[in-house]
């Protein structure tokens, strides 16, 4: 298929391997950041084309996995309640809170609803006027455009049964919180494509420059992969800590300034727990003051719920790349897609669920 297959070239693909082989002197650890990119190295392979010296680790680029726990349970409360529709993306009704996922809400008898966009639900909101109707706003930069222009357009519209429950996390402070870990390993970073093709690279222009790491800008096909580990690959063996963009065909150095515009039109940065992680300040968007009357948490009351993750889950050291899957003394047995013990093992673009798809049998082997 055309603009898929060209990307996915075996050939191309063992001869880029060959160059990054070719130019490698020292050991070096790369970090992907999305969740996408994950799922692609690990269902290709890619891992293992690699020399030996290089050593890919699984960053926080899941949103699905670094939702908290009490988002999760905050949802859940909401979904329960009578006369609330809760909508959200499919890759939420299995996370787990404290108290089951909003598949076990939809069960009792809930009205949760799966849409493809928070246009959807502005539409149900529409249509049933009696009922509070309360979208799962998860994300990165990449789905915050669309949320934002749902909240504009219930204001602009006077939609008051309409409200979200806002879990928008940021890449900068997460790869800063990497960085500055003192169990850090990583040296070199492939950023997320789609989240650059919306907010640009310079944010990641500071972090390059004051960590002395290259951060590249990468696809998401295996070529793409290939390609930034490369260029990443280069810049770290030549001294060298700049932003660089492979993904040309989709990202521009300023991004997209109307969605920008947008963003900060409904949108503030706050601090934001990440599951695993902690809180990271300056690392969420939460609704600005203006668009108050459409958070969820202030609606229902549940601005100051806290929740306490379990502890048998190692999701935050897979998340920052400290530890794989396969090291958690549960994978594959008592955590797995039918039954998680966290988000990693649930979302499609979580690396557990990627191991266990395509590797079950644990750490790649390099060819």
């Amino acid at each position: 298929m055309k603009f898929i297959d060209e990307y996915r070239d075996a050939e191309a693909a063992r001869r880029l391997a060959r160059a990054i082989a070719r130019i490698t002197t020292r050991p070096w650890t790369i970090m992907e950041i999305c969740g996408g990119q994950t799922h692609a190295i690990v269902r290709f392979g890619i891992d293992e084309l690699l020399p030996e010296k290089i050593t890919l680790v699984h960053g926080p680029g899941c949103p699905v996995c670094v939702t908290p726990v009490e988002t999760i349970d905050k949802a859940l409360d909401i979904a329960s309640r009578p006369n609330v529709i809760f909508c959200s993306f499919g890759d939420m009704l299995r996370v787990p809170g404290t108290k089951g996922d909003l598949f076990s809400v939809r069960a009792q008898g809930g009205d949760v609803r799966i849409v493809y966009s928070p246009l959807d639900a502005l539409r149900i909101a529409q249509e049933n006027p009696d009922k509070e109707v309360v979208f799962f706003a998860v994300g990165f930069e990449t789905t915050a455009p669309a949320n934002a222009m749902a909240v504009y357009q219930a204001k602009k519209q006077g939609i008051r049964n309409f409200s979200m429950l806002v879990s928008h996390v940021l890449v900068p402070p997460a790869i800063e919180a990497i960085l500055s870990s003192p169990h850090n390993r990583v040296q070199g970073f492939l950023a997320a494509g789609h989240v650059c093709t919306v907010m640009g690279y310079t944010e990641y222009e500071p972090i390059a420059r004051k960590y002395r790491v290259p951060i590249v800008v990468t696809g998401f096909e295996p070529l793409d992969i290939l390609q930034g580990v490369y260029m990443c690959v280069k810049q770290l063996e030549e001294g060298r800590a700049q932003v660089e963009n492979q993904y040309a065909r989709s990202v521009r150095r300023e991004g997209n300034r109307q969605a920008q515009a947008l963003i900060r039109e409904v949108f503030q940065v706050v601090p934001r727990k990440w599951r695993g992680i902690g809180e990271l300040p300056r690392s969420g968007l939460g609704l600005r003051p203006e668009y108050a009357e459409f958070d969820a948490e202030r609606r229902f009351g549940l601005l100051d719920y806290t929740a306490e993750e379990a502890t048998e889950c190692i999701a935050g050291l897979i998340l920052q790349g400290v530890k794989k899957p396969y090291e958690c003394p549960a994978f594959g047995t008592r955590c797995t897609p039918e039954h998680p013990l966290g988000a990693p093992m649930v979302s499609s673009e979580g690396a557990c669920a990627a191991y266990y798809r395509y590797r079950k049998g644990g750490k790649a082997v390099k060819r």
